[in-house]
């Protein structure tokens, strides 16, 4: 239900459930773990991708929960660990990007809104429908949402359940980082991976653990936390080879120790 593919120091993982639109139950939400537990694991992966695929009714990310399941096992989409899909409350030092083609509605919105950068293409759509359920969105939307684009419109999307939210409106209120065309989503979220693994492993770790802790805090904490990054970079190898290929003027080969 979920493949983990590794290409050079970037982790794809793809939902594969396209008979029932990616849709999250039992094995998608152990899927998902497992996939993270091997992110999280191997040194070689620096960065993940998560994205769904092409059906034959189109592109899809992913539906949300499994209805037909949770009328008799709602916890079954979720792990102790990850929460729903295995994911969402799942704690983590590697960065995320989500790769969106096509749907990512309720619970699918709610994976996006738990990764830490989006890519969508022009077919995908967002909303979190619960409402229209007599359910909540449970798994992170009804406060991630109004912390990624203006609250007033979170609220919209909370209230109503409209599934008209499409790609280029999220970017515009910057809930997503970059746009693709049709079926270009992984490919863009590649590139980025890339961007992001020039860079050094341990300092995007904790530049990307500040960024999480530190931005609804008071400056204090901010400063805090700032300076225990650098002082922690200040003791890795990586450290001595990013000023040594500055002098050399040639790229540093990253160790992530």
């Amino acid at each position: 239900m979920v493949e983990y593919e590794l290409d050079g120091h970037v982790a794809v993982i793809t939902i594969k459930r396209p008979e029932a639109r990616n849709a999250v139950n039992t094995a998608v939400a152990q899927g998902m773990e497992a996939a993270i537990d091997k992110l999280e694991e191997d040194p070689d992966a620096w960065v993940g991708i998560v994205t769904g695929g092409q059906t034959d009714k189109g592109w899809i990310f992913c539906a949300g929960a499994d209805l037909k399941q949770m009328a008799t096992d709602p916890g079954g989409m979720s792990t102790a660990r990850g929460g729903f899909a295995g994911f969402v409350q799942r704690e983590r030092t590697k960065p995320v990007i989500a790769a969106v083609d096509g749907p990512a509605l309720a619970g699918g919105t709610e994976i996006v809104l738990a990764c830490d950068m989006v890519v969508a293409s022009e077919t995908a759509v967002f909303g979190i429908p619960e409402v229209k359920r007599n359910l909540v969105a449970a798994a992170g939307g009804l406060f991630r949402l109004p912390r990624k684009i203006p609250r007033n419109i979170a609220m919209e999307l909370a209230l109503t359940g409209r599934l008209d939210f499409p790609a280029e409106r999220a970017h515009h209120f910057g809930l997503v980082n970059h746009l693709a065309p049709e079926g270009g989503a992984l490919a863009r979220a590649q590139e980025l991976a890339a961007q992001v693994c020039t860079a050094a492993p341990l300092a995007v770790a904790e530049s990307r653990k500040i960024v999480i802790e530190a931005t609804d805090q008071p400056d204090e904490v901010g400063w805090k936390m700032s300076g225990e990054g650098i002082m922690k970079m200040f003791g890795t190898e990586d450290f001595s080879e990013g000023l040594t290929a500055f002098a050399e003027k040639r790229d540093p080969v990253w160790k992530g120790r």
